[in-house]
């Protein structure tokens, strides 16, 4: 197991490393690849750097627990992020084009050209994309340290180590060219990782319809709603759907997923990217799902194991040593391609959102790249959370404080520097409430954020002057 996982790991580093080649040792190829990738690997990089740990440790361990009702989940956020992408890819590429910005922070600060304001609102997205990245890149590396910790015995600190050592190289050689370029062999080994895991387990387990007939026996595990205090069944499967409709439609809030759509190289190409994006994305979803449910089943249920383990677990009891190794590469894919492209986001969030002028010099961005990994490994060997809530904390409060904004840029209204900012704060801070109060276990708490925020944009502009509500013609960027 060890060997075929060591030896799929320096595949991937190398095709990392390898991307130096084509460096051309400026910002704006360190951050987005001088704009210059092609639709497939655009799209492949944009799934791989979606699912993430979250999908092969979260999803499942979310999945044993709750039964059906994720498959909701997966809908919701298959359609949200869908529609999301309806309005919002193309002219975020367009408008990354038309302000040479090279920071997801950059572009909606400067949507409009120079302004009053403009660094006073980047510098606040930069701020709050520092804070939930990097908490996101730490349960990035606690993933994967999970998986290693189940499948070879190491350490719990060790895997996180290893993930931020390998991730760290070849973000300094070659930027998010090399993050794409190893996304595209990740998105690769998941998909395979995953359909293999699937079919041994039905095979294991007597054929589908064996395996339905044992998850009825489970009580309430193939219920298709989950019960809701104040709505009941029916209304809380209605918000449940929602809800999870809004955490799809949350992707346009997340600086290290978007970027990809900014490297693009036409923008013309958009719809291409988006295909093979839904394709890999849908089909991979429903594998974690399918997997999820069938872990149920297989290992039973117990008041001490870890949810969040159940992969692995099934891995190493299912498949022979060198398959286990292939399942182990696929999460640690997952991760550290999630995990990457998390850290070039903080650093340009460093480089290019706080300071007064941007750092164009390459060694000092390196060094930031470096110190931001650094920083990420800390939290994840201090963690005590459970990969998916650290994940949902903070995709949520990213989409609650840019969603709105970004959708609102992209539909053509001029908000204001204190518009802007009021929108930030409400949608972040309704996010954060709504989960302190712990509403959340009956909705997803991105979901009022967003509200909140378009509310306060909605609000403040029919308040504004003119220059300010929506103008058709400010719109440059073409429907995706």
């Amino acid at each position: 197991m060890i060997a075929s996982f060591v030896g799929f790991l320096v595949a991937i580093t190398l095709v990392g490393i390898s991307s130096a080649r084509r460096s051309r040792g400026t910002g704006k190829d360190y951050y987005i690849a001088d704009s210059s990738i092609a639709p497939w690997l655009v799209g492949l990089s944009a799934v791989a750097t979606n699912n993430s740990g979250y999908m092969f440790i979260g999803v499942i361990g979310y999945t044993y627990v709750t039964g059906f009702p994720a498959i909701w989940l997966m809908l919701g956020w298959i359609l949200g992020d869908y529609l999301g992408s309806m309005f919002v890819h193309a002219r975020l590429r367009e408008a990354a084009a038309r302000t040479g910005q090279v920071s997801y922070a950059g572009v909606l600060s400067h949507w409009y050209g120079p302004g009053p304001g403009q660094g006073t609102v980047q510098r606040v997205i930069g701020l709050i994309s520092l804070v939930f990245l990097l908490t996101y890149a730490g349960a990035q590396l606690v993933a994967g340290s999970k998986a290693l910790h189940v499948l070879l015995g190491w350490p719990d600190w060790m895997g996180a180590v290893v993930g931020a050592v390998l991730v760290a190289l070849y973000c300094l050689a070659g930027g998010i060219r090399a993050s794409i370029w190893t996304d595209a062999v990740q998105s690769f080994i998941m998909i395979v990782a995953m359909a293999l895991l699937l079919v041994v387990t039905v095979n294991a387990l007597g054929g589908p319809a064996a395996a339905l007939h044992d998850m009825q026996q489970i009580p309430d595990f193939t219920r298709w709603t989950l019960d809701n205090p104040v709505l009941g069944g029916v209304g809380g499967a209605v918000i449940f759907l929602v809800g999870w409709m809004f955490a799809g439609f949350s992707v346009i809030g997340q600086p290290h997923v978007m970027v990809r759509f900014m490297t693009l190289n036409d923008g013309a190409l958009m719809n291409r990217a988006r295909l093979w994006y839904y394709l890999w994305f849908t089909a991979f979803y429903a594998a974690a799902t399918a997997v999820g449910l069938l872990s149920r089943i297989y290992l039973g249920e117990s008041a001490n194991f870890d949810a969040e383990l159940a992969l692995p677990t099934m891995a190493s009891e299912l498949l022979p040593p060198v398959l286990a190794g292939l399942i182990l590469a696929g999460i640690f894919a997952a991760t550290m391609s999630t995990a990457d492209s998390l850290i070039l986001s903080c650093s340009a969030a460093i480089t290019h959102d706080f300071l007064a002028k941007p750092v164009h010099a390459t060694y000092l961005i390196k060094l930031t790249t470096l110190g931001i990994t650094t920083v990420a490994l800390l939290l994840a060997l201090s963690n005590s959370q459970s990969v998916f809530n650290l994940v949902i904390l903070s995709w949520s409060g990213l989409a609650s404080a840019f969603g709105p904004l970004l959708l609102a840029l992209c539909l053509g209204y001029r908000p204001t520097q204190t518009l802007s900012l009021l929108a930030l704060g409400g949608g972040l801070a309704t996010a954060l409430i709504w989960r302190w109060l712990g509403w959340h276990s009956f909705c997803y708490e991105g979901m009022p954020g967003i509200l909140v925020g378009l509310l306060v944009l909605y609000l403040g502009t029919r308040l504004s002057p003119a220059s300010d509500r929506l103008d058709a013609q400010a719109v440059d960027g073409p429907a995706a």
